[in-house]
């Protein structure tokens, strides 16, 4: 099911970002866009993070598979965007899951449809990997809040440092990949390089 023939049809039937949040309803949008200010606002790429990016050289095709209606979704899936906005490199795309049974039920997590997940292609399409469900900045403060002494009320702010310590997690796997890719025999033999 991760041909690349299957992963390039899937993915050119996705949505880019944008086009996949106006399919939300109007609370999902929403809590969506409340989460983008907040991001872009107090954790956007720093200097070094937009430099990084900028610098890539290898094309990686990132589809999500996501859930308007999912929270974590809502509050990651925005930082993608962010990431994509600094890069031409990255062509970011997001199908939901219960529209994408199949591939979702290929990249199950633990046994379960988890969301987000991301799966990476090289220019291609062919599969490079999956990142997925939370960050482990997200799953260390999820965590925090789930086995700790107290829980936040469902809806409660998400502080500033995990927002930006999330990113920098999507960041690092982002660029794990585009280093895989950039140091892949294959693509530095058809790009001279």
């Amino acid at each position: 099911m991760l041909t690349p023939t299957h992963l390039k049809a899937t993915f050119d039937a996705a949505l880019p970002y944008e086009a996949y949040f106006a399919t939300g309803t109007p609370d999902q949008q929403e809590r969506w866009g409340e989460f983008e200010r907040l991001a872009r606002a107090h954790a956007a790429l720093n200097t070094a993070q937009r430099s990084l990016v900028g610098d890539f050289t290898r094309k990686i095709n990132l589809l999500v598979i996501s859930g308007m209606w999912c929270g974590d979704c809502a509050q990651q899936c925005p930082l993608l965007a962010i990431i994509a906005d600094h890069t031409p490199m990255l062509d970011l795309r997001f199908v939901d899951r219960d529209q994408a049974k199949a591939l979702s039920d290929t990249v199950k997590i633990a046994g379960g449809d988890r969301v987000p997940t991301a799966l990476f292609m090289n220019e291609d399409f062919e599969f490079a990997a999956l990142y997925g469900d939370k960050s482990l900045s997200r799953l260390r403060a999820q965590a925090a809040k789930a086995l700790g002494a107290s829980c936040p009320l469902p809806g409660a702010d998400v502080p500033h440092d995990e927002i930006a310590a999330t990113l920098a997690d999507w960041l690092a796997e982002v660029e794990r990949v585009h280093l895989l890719l950039r140091l892949s025999s294959k693509l530095r033999q058809r790009h001279g390089d």
